[in-house]
């Protein structure tokens, strides 16, 4: 990081958010010559309060649903002026803004084929609005309306599909990536600001506000998604599986018990069991499982 950041200290964002930490690395990585289109959220709010703002680079915000858009717009623009080239285009939200409010309009950009890095900061609620499900909120979350009681374990829905819905357009390039490893954040950003047309980045990102957990343990619950097999990190290219992290499985226990937003499955093995299954299912799926090999072999 140079002296002069692109995403600057003084912004309000929570403590340990992992959001804050996530944007300063993907406009790191993309460069200076980047414009910025953001959806309304957590991220808009915190880092451009009027009349200040955290960004060293040209960003614009205008409605819920429509970064995707404007930033086609933007792209359309650079192209006609010949300076497409010469400049980066990011289209950002949270998770219910591109999962739910704004797939429309991100579907329309990547089938069109514009030549822009889409990033959906996954916090996995509507946390700006008071910690709503959205489609990106994981099976069993106790949300502001999925609330748990004696008939309900939480959110009933698993999590929509969205690095496959976007896959599914044919595009260049979809990757998921975690504020809990930066390294590879950083690498799936530069790659994807190399390659030509839409692309896909989907960043977990922990909210120790709506996800109740403490704000200097961001990292180790950021971990603990990708190593228990419940946020697979991986690469699809053209609509195929190119790469995936692999890990040696932790009982998702490991993660549920650093977030009260689970507190009520610690003491539920039928609830957490099919908890692990959708961890277990990832595993398979994307064969993440590391296999090591005897000694001497």
């Amino acid at each position: 990081m140079e002296n002069s950041p692109l995403f600057k200290s003084g912004h309000t964002a929570c403590a340990g958010c992992g959001q804050a930490i996530a944007a300063r690395l993907v406009i790191e990585a993309a460069g200076a010559n980047t414009i910025v289109a953001n959806n309304t959220g957590c991220l808009e709010v915190f880092s451009t309060k009027y009349p200040e703002t955290a960004w060293g680079v040209p960003w614009i915000h205008s409605l819920f649903e429509n970064s995707a858009a404007v930033a086609s717009g933007i792209e359309a623009a650079l192209k006609y002026l010949g300076k497409k080239d010469a400049v980066n285009v990011i289209a950002q939200g949270g998770d219910g803004s591109s999962a739910d409010i704004g797939l429309q309009a991100l579907s329309g950009m990547l089938e069109r084929g514009h030549d822009i890095l889409y990033v959906c900061y996954d916090n996995e609620a509507y946390m700006n609005t008071g910690v709503q499900r959205s489609g990106l909120t994981p099976f069993d979350t106790n949300t502001t309306t999925s609330p748990i009681g004696s008939l309900s374990s939480g959110n009933v829905r698993p999590k929509k599909p969205m690095p496959e819905i976007c896959a599914a357009h044919g595009i260049p390039y979809v990757a998921t990536a975690s504020a809990g490893f930066p390294q590879d954040l950083i690498r799936k950003v530069k790659k994807a600001i190399a390659i030509k047309g839409p692309k896909y980045i989907q960043v977990h990102v922990p909210c120790p506000l709506g996800w109740r957990h403490e704000s200097n343990k961001m990292l180790s619950v950021a971990k603990a998604a990708v190593e228990t097999g419940l946020y697979p990190l991986f690469e699809y290219e053209y609509g195929a599986l190119a790469a995936r992290r692999q890990i040696t499985p932790k009982p998702v226990e490991e993660y549920l018990k650093l977030q009260g937003r689970f507190k009520h499955l610690l003491n539920n093995p039928e609830e957490t069991k099919k908890v692990q299954d959708i961890a277990d299912n990832n595993i398979k799926k994307y064969n993440l499982k590391l296999e090591t090999q005897a000694p001497g072999a």
